[in-house]
Order: structure tokens, then sequence, then C-alpha cells
């Protein structure tokens, strides 16, 4: 929160355009009041996760969704708030996806059985807690490119909830058919993304810029967007991001030298390769049986 506070003065601070710092700075005061009840519905979400109870969150997601597109509309043309407006939306959309879940998780009899309540014990695992979520919470700050890789990191999600349910059901044959069903679908949905990417090469730099410079240095480098997607795809469904080697790597071939951003994106996928053979190898080589 403090630092979404002082959001506009640090870009401005490091030399960002004034007036857009600006409205970014008042778009994240306003997201403060949402950080609760995001909180409040990433824990929801696991609750459901665990239980294999997808449908509750998915519906309630559509909800939100089609409640908050006509209310973001309101608040910045209606009512003229602008980014303001926007922050609001989000905020009153994860309200009602949290109401939406609290219901469901009350009433419902598929819950009735491990329905959670409040207990003293939660203090006592509070340290084993934030042991685990700290690390977390900075490999998804450092995984910038999950913005760009939802899908996959889905997939790696839906996974790691499916084995760590058939592990604590003493079922490790369920869990490794698991990791063979998430690693074909991810596989599928590579080649989808990354074949629409390939084919369109000449043409997707114009989405983002007229400058023929960029867009034919985009042209340049799909394929190697193309391999990192691969990686990516592979990595989102193991595990997290691989930065000991990417970094220098990408520090190397693109400033000592002079690769530019082809040396910086193949040291990111230097890094990522690296990442994906360890991961592999820990994975093939993990006892199931006694996991």
């Amino acid at each position: 929160s403090l630092l979404w506070i002082f959001t506009g003065k640090l870009l401005i601070w490091i030399g960002q355009d004034p007036s857009i710092s600006v409205e970014a700075g008042k778009y994240s005061i306003w997201l403060i009041s949402s950080l609760f009840r995001y909180a409040i519905l990433q824990s929801l979400n696991c609750y459901f996760q665990t239980q294999s109870l997808i449908l509750p969150m998915l519906w309630s997601s559509v909800v939100s969704l089609c409640f908050n597109l006509p209310l973001s509309w309101a608040l910045i043309f209606k009512f003229k708030l602008g980014t303001s407006g926007a922050a609001m939306a989000i905020g009153l959309s994860y309200s009602l996806n949290v109401i939406l879940l609290v219901l469901y998780l009350k009433y419902s009899l598929t819950c009735q059985k491990t329905r959670p309540f409040f207990s003293k014990d939660v203090f006592i695992v509070m340290p084993q807690f934030f042991q685990f979520a700290i690390p977390s919470a900075g490999m998804v700050c450092l995984t910038t490119s999950q913005i760009h890789f939802q899908l996959s990191y889905s997939f790696g999600a839906a996974a790691s909830t499916r084995i760590s349910n058939e592990l604590g059901a003493r079922n490790p044959k369920a869990a490794r058919n698991s990791i063979c069903a998430v690693f074909t679908l991810a596989t599928v949905e590579f080649l989808i993304a990354s074949g629409i990417l390939f084919l369109l090469r000449n043409l997707w730099g114009y989405a983002f810029t007229h400058e023929q410079e960029v867009v034919n240095l985009l042209k340049e480098i799909t394929p190697l967007l193309c391999l990192s997607m691969f990686l990516n795809t592979v990595v989102a469904v193991l595990s997290g991001a691989y930065y000991l080697v990417g970094i220098p790597a990408s520090l190397l071939m693109g400033f000592v030298l002079n690769w530019r951003a082809k040396g910086m994106w193949s040291g990111i996928i230097m890094g990522s390769i690296v990442q994906t053979i360890l991961l592999s190898i820990v994975t093939c080589l993990s006892d199931w049986e006694k996991q």
C-alpha cells in the first residue's frame, strides 16, 4: 500500500512522463482498497481448488466480469471518473466475486464437511505460512513474463492442485498421469499460440507502433519469442523463474557483445533452458511413491 501511495512520485523520479505518472498514481491509490478483497478472493480460490470445486469459481468469475464491463463504462465515461473509475470498478468486481464464493461456501452442501471456521490455530501456523508466501510472492514479482503467458500458468496452477490432491490421497500413479495430461495441454496451447504469432510476424508489430524500424525488429525476434513461449510453457507447468543464468547472459549478450534486443532475449532463453532442464530432471527422478 505504501508503495502504491507514492507510485506517481516514483515514476516521475525515474524519468517517466509526468502526465502519465500522475494518472498511474491516482489509479494505484484508488486500487489500494481492493487489496484486502483480492487477498480474500485468492484464499477462497485456494480452498475451492483443493476441493476440486472449479465450477463455482468459473461462474463467479463470469458474473463478476459481466458486472465489471458495464460498471467500468459507467464510471469511466458516464461519470467521467477516468482511471479512478476503472480502479473502483475493479474493487467492486472483486467484492462481488468474494460475496458469491462466500455464499456458496456457506450454503452449499458440497462444502459441508470441509467448511472452514475461525480458530486460534491459525496463529500457530502463520510463521510456516509466511515461510512459503514470501518466496512465492518474490517469484511472482520477478516473473514478468506471466503477463503474457497466463494460460500456461493456469495449467501450472491446475496441475499443482491436482497433483497435491492425488499425492495426499496416496495415489502416485494419478499424480504422474496429471503431469502428462497438463504437458499435453500446454504443448497444444504453445503450438497454436506460437504458430499464429509466427504466421503474423510481418503484421503484429503494427498493433503497437507504426515505426518501421520497430516493426522490423519485432519481425526478427519473433522466432526467439516463439522459442520463449515454448520454454515458458514448460517452466510454467513445472515451477517459477530461473534468473541466475538468464540475467548475466542477457547483460553479456545485450550490452557487452552489443547484440541489443536479440542478445537480451537470447539470455532469457538460456536461463529458461537451464531451468527447464533442471526441473525436468527433478521431476523425472522424483520418487512418486515416497512423495
